[in-house]
């Protein structure tokens, strides 16, 4: 079984100059993207309210949660990320990859924009 990973860049939607970058997971199995405490926090970002989580070995987690800026492949958008803790692993979630407008390929383990979004 093989992963697909991306480069995104994450910024404050409020001082766009203090970003960073990294190499996730693309994990379509999680709601939201998770991403270091201390990371979030050196860019300026504080968490704006506490989400719980059922993990997939079933336990349940309380994490912080903020909006930042991502961005991949060209594409920009706001979405909600998980101040991750230690043993928390960093993943990028659904609803990024959805707000960006781009899928992963199961097969080709690989990511593309979306040819057309759901609309109902």
């Amino acid at each position: 079984m093989s992963h697909t990973y991306a480069y995104a860049r994450f910024s404050n939607p409020f001082d766009p100059s203090r970003d960073f970058e990294l190499r996730l997971l693309a994990d379509t199995g999680s709601t939201y993207t998770w991403i270091r405490g201390d990371r979030l926090r050196k860019i300026g970002m504080e968490p704006r309210s506490t989400r719980r989580f059922r993990t997939v070995d079933g336990r349940l987690l309380e994490r912080v949660v903020a909006e930042v800026v991502v961005e991949c492949m060209g594409e920009k958008a706001t979405t909600v990320v998980v101040f991750a803790e230690d043993g928390d692993a960093e993943v990028l979630g659904v609803h990024a990859l959805e707000g960006l407008g781009l899928e992963v390929d199961p097969d080709l383990h690989r990511f593309g924009r979306t040819e057309t979004i759901l609309a109902l």
